[in-house]
């Protein structure tokens, strides 16, 4: 730091004051300074920074399963943000079993966080509440929880499930299908489980025939074995995929049995993935703005590690339906 000072010609509280990202600089000050960095190559010792302060700059974002579309774009988000207010982010991915994580993992996660230097932590689950309801985070560490109901004491953020789920069933049935079939997400997942209960009441509540629900695991594959199902059917017409990546997979069945989307069948999905534009036809389904989740998660977060106060609860993200091509006007239809 005193090299940085005169190099830059400036005092070491100067120099303390941007490497810590400080006010009461110049910006014309701030930037000599910045380049005289750069010019020797300095670096903040970030340890000796936490010793001084208490605080590392850093959050852990612990995610049960990145395999699927919405963890990873809200992992994303966090990350962007946190970038925005200076905090770096460490990633730990907890590898579980297929059907849902243990109480083993979760504690290998926390034991993974107790080595490292962390401030406070962001844990996305995608898993139903039985599985961690006997499970703690570290007392004391600011938290906050991403999930369709969370089954923890801390902040938590989602996207409106069940509003959403609503806006594509009331969607085909606006347009004069007797009923809507549903391609649900994998059992032990609570917003694939928000999502069914939504597509079912509300079918209850409008006096409509209820449907057996055809099981997916958010896959592609079990989309297009759940499509192959459906198209067998004489009786199907409209189609509420639980994600847009099952979706997908539903087309592709349809196609291939040589019923016509939306001619037949018409089909939303569900999270707006970047490619659902591109389906043939383009996709209707409901957009997440996972933006938005993770920043807000991380504002709660970054909120409690600053010693403000944050209530716990649930913060809901508001969905909205994205009308594409795949969806039309009802007409009957026969058995392939």
């Amino acid at each position: 730091m005193r090299d940085v000072a005169e190099f830059a010609g400036v005092s070491g509280q100067t120099v303390s004051r941007v490497a810590n990202n400080m006010g009461n600089v110049a910006e014309r000050t701030r930037r000599r300074v910045e380049l005289a960095m750069v010019e020797l190559g300095y670096r903040p010792n970030i340890a000796a920074r936490a010793l001084r302060s208490g605080e590392f700059r850093s959050i852990a974002v612990v995610a049960f399963g990145l395999e699927t579309l919405g963890n990873i774009r809200t992992v994303s988000a966090i990350a962007d943000e946190a970038a925005r207010r200076n905090y770096a982010v460490e990633l730990i991915s907890v590898q579980h079993t297929p059907d849902e994580p243990s109480a083993a993992d979760f504690s290998w996660a926390m034991r993974r966080l107790g080595q490292d230097a962390v401030d406070g932590i962001i844990l996305i689950l995608e898993t139903s509440k039985s599985a961690t309801a006997a499970l703690e985070l570290p007392p004391g560490v600011p938290a906050v929880i991403v999930d369709a109901g969370a089954a923890f004491e801390h902040p938590s953020v989602d996207a409106n499930q069940e509003q959403g789920a609503r806006l594509a069933v009331d969607h085909l049935l606006s347009l004069g299908h007797p009923t809507v079939w549903h391609i649900g997400g994998p059992t032990v997942s609570n917003a694939a489980a928000a999502r069914a209960k939504a597509w079912r009441s509300r079918l209850e509540e409008a006096g409509l025939p209820l449907p057996d629900m055809v099981s997916g695991d958010w896959t592609p594959e079990s989309g297009y074995a759940a499509g192959l199902e459906l198209a067998s059917r004489g009786d199907v017409t409209a189609v509420f995929a639980a994600n847009d990546q099952m979706a997908l997979g539903a087309l592709r069945a349809f196609h291939e049995r040589g019923v016509g989307v939306p001619a037949d069948i018409s089909v939303v999905g569900f999270d707006d993935m970047a490619e659902s534009a591109q389906f043939w036809p383009p996709l209707t389904t409901v957009r997440q703005n996972f933006e938005t989740a993770g920043a807000t998660a991380v504002l709660l977060l970054v909120d409690q590690i600053e010693k403000r106060e944050v209530a716990a609860g649930r913060r809901v993200i508001d969905t909205d339906l994205v009308v594409r091509a795949s969806t039309g006007p009802f007409r009957e239809r026969h058995a392939s």
